[in-house]
């Protein structure tokens, strides 16, 4: 895909490196083949603990901006981060096959898994990366031991239209300046981490795929699944409603725990989570 004027890989690349250096020292750095690309992981934490997959959000989330919580999942997990294939990120995809469909997500999370040596992990994503492991438990639950959902897009409600709208020049035209609006616009100008903001800033017009994209998951594949489930929603997200979150997953989902976290909005997270969400995950990990 054709890179944009607005996009300069060496600063996005700066601008990774420096979010990642947030992370425990112990972190590593692999890449996995898949059938879809090579996938970039970060990985920190005892190589004898249980696996932990997280997926990023959309966009220019990136696997680095878990570095608020990596420290201390590492202390009762093996985390293993990867970039998606596609987006912002070190990943890099094929040339001749892009995932263009929920079962193409999943073959190549099973790939992923397969080429860490994983054969089943506690699985947690925030956003578009909750969309896509809450999809993967339904298709694989055998893989997947816990699984948490930070703020899920599209799992339970869809977008606001303000949401939508607010969104739309960012997506239409990327540049820095309309990123830094709409997150400050979300987040009701928080304090943001500006490392992290830069980060960003400097994945406008990154070249990426078209993400994929489907209805959300049918209430009756939700109450069939067995897999414990904890459910973080952002008290102050401008991206969908939610109390009507909480309430449909609390309708569907015969095994899940939710936890509203206050005082953040669904672009702070996780970076800019209060240590609360590490002591919750850690928790729910450790079967508390």
């Amino acid at each position: 895909m054709p890179r944009t004027s607005a996009y300069d890989a060496d600063a996005f690349r700066v601008a990774y490196d420096k979010v990642l250096a947030k992370w425990p020292a112990d972190r590593q750095a692999l890449t996995v083949a898949t059938p879809f690309g090579d996938t970039r992981v970060n990985v920190c934490g005892p190589r004898e603990a249980p696996p932990l997959l997280l997926l990023p959000g959309g966009g220019a989330a990136t696997s680095a901006s878990w570095y608020a919580q990596a420290a201390d999942l590492a202390r009762v997990r093996r985390v293993y981060a990867p970039d998606l294939i596609g987006a912002p990120g070190l990943s890099t995809p094929a040339t001749d096959r892009h995932p263009r469909t929920v079962a193409d997500l999943a073959s190549w999370l099973d790939a992923l898994l397969d080429g860490l040596g994983v054969t089943s992990a506690d699985v947690g994503g925030h956003s578009y990366g909750a969309w896509i492991a809450l999809h993967h438990a339904l298709r694989t639950p055998a893989r997947v031991r816990r699984l948490f959902l930070l703020d899920p897009t599209l799992c339970f409600a869809g977008y606001k239209a303000a949401y939508l709208l607010h969104a739309l020049p960012m997506l239409l035209r990327p540049a820095p300046r309309r990123v830094r609006a709409f997150l400050e616009w979300e987040t009701g100008g928080a304090s943001l981490d500006p490392e992290w903001l830069f980060l960003q800033e400097a994945a406008a017009g990154f070249p990426s795929a078209k993400p994929v994209t489907g209805p959300r998951p049918a209430p009756d594949a939700l109450r069939a699944l067995e897999v414990p489930v904890l459910l973080l929603v952002a008290a102050n997200s401008r991206t969908h409603d939610p109390t009507t979150v909480t309430s449909r997953a609390a309708a569907t989902l015969p095994h899940v725990e939710t936890v509203v976290l206050p005082g953040v909005s669904h672009h702070a997270l996780p970076q800019a989570a209060s240590p609360g969400l590490a002591r919750h995950l850690t928790d729910f990990l450790s079967g508390g």
